[in-house]
């Protein structure tokens, strides 16, 4: 009933009870993702864990209750999801009818600086963002999260583990303070140009680069160019740029070879690739990560610094236990 309703009318949120006579509450939510993805839902659980509620986020649940809840706990999460919702929407509707955003330098400038500021003026605590300096690359991160969810929320899922990897590889590193910064801003943007690409969904993203349809290279050139329009560091530039060349010279845009890859770009390639192969998103069947590490260390296959791989083994086998949590992203 709930289906056929949702085909006649629009509707912004759906309370959803995990718990349903006639078929597991995940099990819906995840057509109800499928086929109204900009449809927000909060899931209700009086009997699941906390797993199972986090379960519900990775499938893309705005938020969760877990009763016994009171009436204000209720209506908080549903006026902050509908808050959240009116952002998106209003991404959505400005990623969609402003080709500006990525014409001259002069009319990209203008837009996105139009966009930031209907965007503050949706969201939170816009007075103290509006205190920050301008040249604090943070104050940006909640437009860059909301522009992710609002394009595919598994985009913004992935984007959050790849910069998890890569976060843990530069604490391995012993990177500098700077470099570490750089480079969990650059994993976390370094799909951002796919925001412009039409009709874009994750799940439709081919595994390996290789394979990957000729548009989809455009998000690297467009990615690029939203960092230099924002006057963000050109380190996140460079890494956005190169995260598909490859360690034998056969990536993109540029054909780099080995030591010519920017090491930050070196990085968040592995665990990109990483991530597609073992991500559980609808659509797609995860590889284990055994069998990740096999594909990705394939002799036949050169793609990454061997040494930074070798590290990078370690690191995700060491990491594990945290690998699943990672997927699932809750509601700003």
């Amino acid at each position: 009933m709930a289906l056929e309703l949702l085909g006649k009318q629009s509707i912004d949120l759906i309370t959803l009870d995990q718990k349903l006579p006639d078929r597991p509450g995940l099990e819906l939510l995840q057509e109800l993702k499928l086929r109204y993805p900009d449809t927000e839902v909060v899931i209700v659980t009086g009997y699941g864990s906390l797993k199972s509620a986090m379960e519900g986020i990775r499938h893309g649940a705005a938020g969760y209750l877990l009763k016994p809840f009171n009436t204000h706990e209720l209506t908080a999460l549903i006026q902050q999801t509908i808050e959240k919702k009116r952002r998106l929407d209003f991404l959505r509707r400005y990623l969609r009818d402003s080709p500006e955003l990525w014409g001259s330098p002069e009319d990209s400038t203008r837009a996105w600086h139009v966009l930031q500021a209907e965007y503050c003026s949706l969201s939170p605590n816009t007075e103290a963002a509006a205190a920050r300096p301008p040249q604090d690359d943070m104050t940006l991160l909640p437009l860059f999260s909301d522009i992710l969810e609002a394009t595919d929320r598994q985009l913004l899922n992935h984007s959050s583990r790849v910069s998890f990897y890569a976060t843990l590889m530069a604490a391995r590193l012993n990177l500098s303070l700077a470099d570490q910064q750089v480079l969990a801003l650059g994993a976390f943007l370094h799909d951002i140009g796919k925001t412009t690409l039409p009709h874009y969904r994750f799940s439709d993203d081919q595994v390996l680069p290789s394979h990957e349809p000729i548009l989809c290279r455009e998000h690297l050139s467009n990615g690029v160019r939203l960092i230099e329009t924002l006057g963000i560091p050109t380190e996140v530039g460079q890494i956005i740029a190169a995260h598909h060349e490859q360690w034998d010279g056969k990536g993109y845009p540029l054909g780099l070879q080995g030591t010519e890859i920017p090491l930050l770009a070196r990085i968040v390639g592995m665990a990109q690739l990483f991530d597609h192969l073992t991500a559980d998103t609808p659509g797609r069947s995860p590889l284990t990560v055994e069998q990740a590490i096999e594909q990705i260390t394939n002799p036949s296959l050169m793609q990454f610094d061997p040494q930074l791989l070798e590290l990078f083994i370690d690191v995700v086998k060491e990491s594990t236990a945290s690998i699943p949590t990672m997927s699932a992203v809750p509601a700003a």
